[in-house]
């Protein structure tokens, strides 16, 4: 099965009030429209890993781009997408009437302070995650 994974983790994104909160629905892949409002998260899978003794289990990679119009905010929406990604186990997601089940969701790496060299006044924290989802 040949599952949509930036659909599913947007859907688990767009349940989480920890998240919400602080950017509302402003959760886009692969990257926020041009003179988007901040704070913002922005990811798309990066690649991963396949199974093809098990077509329904992928093991995507995902780049998260948590955007805010200071330093300081950045952070506190990757420290948000971290609380709610981190260790997480079991969660059942929902897409198009199709359930889909996030077995884990493991940082690969730290989130990284940016500024955006052409865009003053973006701020931004890059992190990555790998996940493991039945499909």
């Amino acid at each position: 099965m040949n599952a949509d994974t930036n659909s599913i983790v947007r859907a688990y994104l767009s349940a989480q009030a920890t998240l919400t909160d602080i950017v509302g629905v402003k959760i886009y892949c692969p990257r926020l429209p041009e003179n988007c409002e901040l704070p913002a998260v922005g990811f798309f899978t990066r690649g991963g890993t396949s199974h093809p003794y098990i077509p329904a289990l992928l093991s995507p990679s995902v780049q998260f781009d948590c955007w805010a119009d200071n330093a300081i905010e950045a952070k506190e929406v990757y420290r948000a997408l971290y609380d709610i990604l981190q260790g997480i186990q079991n969660v059942t997601v929902e897409v198009d009437g199709t359930d889909y089940y996030i077995r884990s969701a493991i940082e690969e790496v730290q989130g990284q302070d940016l500024q955006d060299a052409d865009i003053q006044n973006y701020f931004r924290v890059v992190t990555f995650f790998s996940f493991v989802i039945m499909a």
